[in-house]
């Protein structure tokens, strides 16, 4: 495996390389590293790809940016052409959580690119003139809600740095398919903490190995969590920066695919967001919800992961 460093002005963004042939970048989501890609970076790469991995600017080896207009949707959709462009100027995208969002903007922004999209936990929805930390102190308004608790600059960030191995144990533990059902949006008072009830296991769930756990520690232990949670925080800024797509449509190839038991798909109470991902897409190629699974999709089940993703390349020669 490689790595390269490619510029967008002044933001410098890493990017982890394996194989060669037709380019598919991933993006992750909050709070993970190019690392979440481990398992698709090889097995793509043996299968005649060129696979890109890159870590989110304000992430792992990519530039940090310390204001929060720096991490709306448009300035991360620009980061991902970028990276799209270095490689040859086309590429698949695959995202994951908050990198869904991601390359679903940047398949909008970017049609030219992008050959064909896939998100992973987050299904398309089009920007709209309300973002969904505004809409989330409606539904959440007597209650605990991790994005409304992450807003303030300096509380989450004093929380989660206190410990960082004990924080990212139990957030991965809490939103895998191995906790509870919907641990995530357990009943807490409006003051609670992010941390507060959540299980830190021993021994922890075996998707995720002692050397994956402190890659991710060693990483967020240099870097903080600043960058991370400044995307929660520039949500604000993407409907005023989107306008000029508003209610567009994904018109590439796209598909979709989450844990059965991801907590995404109850955000909104009394709807599943997952009942019909395919919405917002004009070529879309279907959906696969992966049995027994949580958030952490490509993590937690590598395999079927891999090959609904090889099922949907495979449809688009």
């Amino acid at each position: 495996m490689d790595f390269i460093t490619v510029h967008n002005r002044e933001v410098e963004l890493n990017v982890a390389i394996e194989g060669k042939g037709p380019v598919i970048l991933c993006v992750h989501g909050w709070p993970e590293l190019w690392y979440s890609w481990r398992h698709q970076l090889s097995h793509f790469a043996a299968r005649g790809y060129t696979v890109a991995a890159m870590d989110v600017r304000g992430y792992g080896g990519s530039s940090r940016p310390q204001a929060v207009e720096a991490y709306t949707l448009r300035c991360l959709a620009d980061d991902v052409a970028a990276v799209t462009n270095h490689l040859g100027g086309k590429a698949v995208l695959v995202g994951h959580d908050w990198g869904a969002p991601i390359v679903w903007t940047t398949a909008v922004l970017h049609p030219g690119m992008i050959t064909a999209v896939a998100g992973l936990s987050v299904p398309y929805i089009p920007v709209s003139d309300v973002p969904f930390s505004e809409l989330a102190k409606q539904i959440y308004t007597d209650r605990f809600f991790y994005q409304t608790y992450f807003q303030p600059e300096g509380v989450a960030e004093a929380e989660l740095e206190a410990d960082i191995s004990a924080s990212l144990r139990k957030i991965y533990f809490t939103l895998s398919g191995d906790a509870p059902l919907n641990t995530w949006l357990v009943h807490k008072p409006v003051d609670a903490k992010l941390l507060d009830g959540m299980v830190d296991p021993q021994p922890f769930p075996a998707w995720m190995n002692a050397d994956d756990l402190q890659a991710y520690t060693d990483t967020f232990s240099s870097n903080g969590f600043r960058g991370p949670l400044n995307r929660y925080r520039a949500q604000r800024f993407d409907p005023a920066e989107l306008a000029d797509i508003k209610g567009k449509p994904v018109t590439q190839p796209s598909f979709f695919i989450a844990g059965e038991r991801d907590v995404v798909r109850r955000f909104i109470p009394g709807m599943d967001l997952y009942a019909d991902p395919g919405a917002a897409c004009t070529d879309f190629r279907g959906s696969v919800i992966i049995p027994r699974a949580g958030h952490w999709v490509q993590q937690e089940a590598p395999a079927e992961t891999n090959a609904a993703l090889e099922r949907f390349l495979d449809g688009l020669s």
